[in-house]
């Protein structure tokens, strides 16, 4: 059982060390426990998540600085900086910058599960394929694409 302690991890550090590259983003992991997971995420202009679904979790992503372009269950939205998206467990969703400018944003998740344990086996895979055969085996289902 992973229990959150108390205290503060530094903009510039990450919590246990752990940093990830994961699709041409930066994962900087902040805080973990059983109950939840943060990160601070940077996604570059033209990265993206593509759609899936947590059927285990439920993820909230606030917005500090750039603009994300959202797929939320077939719709498109827009989060601005202060912005705070909330994603529920199970519902479809693709995170998508097309910007010129990098966002910078914290992401989290309700309960933690399998979260770390993808981020950790999909660091530096540069095969989108493999991603996605990866993260099935931990509770993330990835979509298929539009016809």
């Amino acid at each position: 059982m992973i229990v959150m302690q108390a205290g503060v991890t530094k903009s510039e550090e990450a919590y246990d060390g752990a940093k990830w590259s994961i699709l041409g983003q930066t994962y900087t992991l902040k805080q973990q426990s059983d109950a939840s997971m943060a990160w601070h995420a940077i996604l570059p202009p033209g990265t993206f998540v593509p759609p899936h679904t947590h059927p285990t979790q439920d993820e909230f992503i606030s917005v500090f600085e750039g603009r994300l372009d959202l797929w939320l269950n077939g719709k498109e939205v827009i989060a601005n900086a202060g912005d705070l998206i909330r994603l529920p467990m199970g519902e479809p969703h693709g995170i998508f910058n097309k910007s010129s400018a990098t966002v910078s944003s914290l992401f989290w998740v309700s309960p933690t599960r399998a979260l770390r344990g993808l981020f950790e086996r999909i660091h530096n895979v540069g095969d989108p394929a493999e991603v996605v055969r990866i993260a099935a085996e931990h509770e993330v289902d990835f979509l298929p694409p539009p016809a």
